[in-house]
């Protein structure tokens, strides 16, 4: 990373850190575990990957970045939200997460339950709460995206076909399909609404942002597969070889850590495709594409 990126990209994690511990309900607020649940799942850790699609995607057209914060904190509480659930014993089962025991392991599964679902409805109240765009019309539709993006046909969907395929033998396109949902939905979101955040877009740029979210979702789970392949747990801050070891498809278990890795970058390289119109305000959504595929190795 350059150190122009590293700064702005601190910048931005640091604005949203500031946000959301403003925002936060305070752990000395009833109901006390709760809250404290709240804040330890989702304060002091973490990229900060898809705020910071947002605050890239909001260069294009001068979006304010205190709407960007908006809704780059809404997304990330989304995010929070399906970690904390992703790692119960019903789902992944997991006891780490950031570098630290998971939010059922420091609490208890109910009060993670509970997390969960409050850091949901934390989400949508920012963006009902918080004027992020100049038109209400548009920002109904942003409440809307980020909806159908959590839910049964995003997030959510893709998590139940992630559930439902373990031990099972899945083809390259059953796999994107799964992932387009399960990961892809929600940095699509991120992309998108933080473009919404500045001057409207036309529906030929709208059409080629909406391509490279798609290529970059995918590619951010392509490079999470490789590096449960072959990553430290020290280094993840969650456990290594989980996905072996559940016997879960992958990128790597169809194609091998090489091709995976090859097929990250075709989606980089499509993904700049898409850019090309947008010319130098693309910038720090190339950064940010680079960041994502290149952690770690």
């Amino acid at each position: 990373m350059t150190a122009d990126f590293q700064k702005w990209a601190g910048n931005c994690q640091t604005r949203i850190e500031i946000f959301l511990d403003d925002r936060l309900p305070e752990t000395n607020r009833e109901p006390e575990r709760l809250h404290s649940a709240m804040r330890y799942t989702v304060l002091g850790g973490g990229k900060r990957v898809r705020p910071l699609l947002s605050f890239a995607a909001g260069e294009l057209n001068g979006a304010d970045e205190a709407r960007v914060t908006v809704v780059g904190a809404a997304v990330e509480l989304i995010h929070a939200y399906s970690l904390v659930h992703d790692d119960l014993p019903c789902m992944d089962d997991d006891v780490l997460r950031r570098g630290k025991p998971t939010c059922h392991i420091e609490y208890d599964e109910a009060t993670a339950l509970l997390t969960g679902d409050s850091l949901q409805s934390m989400a949508f109240q920012l963006l009902a709460e918080n004027q992020v765009t100049d038109s209400a019309q548009i920002q109904l539709e942003m409440i809307k995206q980020l909806a159908y993006a959590s839910g049964s046909r995003g997030m959510a969907g893709g998590q139940a076909v992630d559930l439902a395929s373990v031990g099972k033998i899945l083809t390259l396109p059953e796999l994107e399909f799964m992932h387009i949902h399960k990961t892809g939905a929600l940095i699509r979101a991120a992309i998108m609404l933080g473009a919404h955040c500045g001057d409207r877009l036309n529906d030929r740029q709208l059409e080629q942002l909406d391509h490279f979210s798609k290529c970059v979702g995918l590619a951010f789970q392509v490079v999470d597969d490789v590096l449960d392949a072959e990553a430290t747990t020290a280094t993840l801050g969650k456990t290594a070889g989980k996905d072996a070891d559940n016997n879960k498809p992958t990128y790597v278990s169809i194609l091998g850590v090489s091709q995976a890795r090859e097929l990250a970058e075709t989606l980089r390289r499509d993904a700049f495709q898409s850019l090309e119109s947008f010319g130098e305000a693309a910038a720090r959504l190339r950064q940010v594409t680079d960041f994502i595929i290149q952690r770690e190795f």
